[in-house]
């Protein structure tokens, strides 16, 4: 199991999301803004904005805030222009990091980027270094105590899903991002509502951290997500979940 999913588990657990209400709704703004700036305004017909839009009401952000987004975007409304950019590196032990990021400013960003990386053990990548170890694909995460694995993998697989695996207190659901969408329908029609969902870069092979090395890679992800840009960090490294749960405490 990927560094990037346990580490998704425990923030989860730890309720990180609702310490940071702030950053995550200027995130998904940024997020949304981007979204309806390059496939419209429509969700019907724009899926990386309705699957923003979705996360963006689990978090409960109100519905006033998303069409300002949206328009902003679109033009409708004035507003600071985004773009999207991708930041490779590499963390302690020779750990792959992708970092996915919405900025209005690329030099800015790159810099404190780099920063961040040889601060914690790590540095940045030329484009293309480390991305062929991962592999785009959706990624459902639905706690066990919502569902039965026979019902969740039958309505998951019937929907197009390629796989399903059950951690932890979690079961994940992994889908080819064209049918991504698809599944996701399938389970909300469903009554089963995933933790998240999202697209995510799937480490190929993995890394094994323990002790000193394991701790800085903690800290470099902390760091890197704690940045106003970031909107995903992946890692492709693997780590007892007892020891990740220390280190991230």
């Amino acid at each position: 199991m990927s560094g990037h999913s346990k580490w998704h588990s425990i923030k989860h657990k730890k309720g990180a999301a609702d310490a940071k209400r702030g950053k995550i709704f200027t995130s998904i703004i940024k997020e949304i803004t981007v979204a309806a700036r390059i496939g419209g305004g429509d969700p019907d017909g724009n899926p990386r904005l309705r699957t923003i839009i979705d996360k963006a009401k689990s978090v409960n952000m109100p519905a006033e805030n998303i069409k300002r987004a949206i328009q902003k975007g679109t033009g409708e409304l004035p507003g600071q222009s985004y773009e999207d950019a991708i930041y490779e590196g590499f963390g302690p032990s020779g750990v792959a990091v992708v970092v996915e990021a919405v900025t209005d400013n690329k030099n800015r960003t790159v810099s404190e980027i780099r920063h961040v990386f040889s601060k914690h053990g790590g540095n940045m990548a030329q484009t293309g270094s480390v991305a062929h170890m991962f592999s785009k694909r959706g990624l459902i995460v639905v706690e066990k105590s919502k569902v039965s694995e026979d019902t969740l993998m039958a309505v998951a697989l019937d929907a197009g899903a390629e796989d399903m695996q059950g951690e932890g207190e979690a079961f994940e659901v992994y889908t080819a991002p064209r049918d991504f969408d698809v599944v996701v329908s399938a389970l909300k029609s469903n009554h089963i509502e995933p933790v998240s969902a999202e697209l995510a870069m799937i480490p190929v092979i993995t890394v094994k951290l323990e002790g000193k090395p394991a701790q800085q890679m903690i800290r470099l992800m902390e760091a890197l997500e704690e940045h106003d840009d970031v909107q995903k960090v992946f890692a492709n490294f693997d780590i007892d979940e007892a020891e990740m749960e220390a280190a991230a405490s």
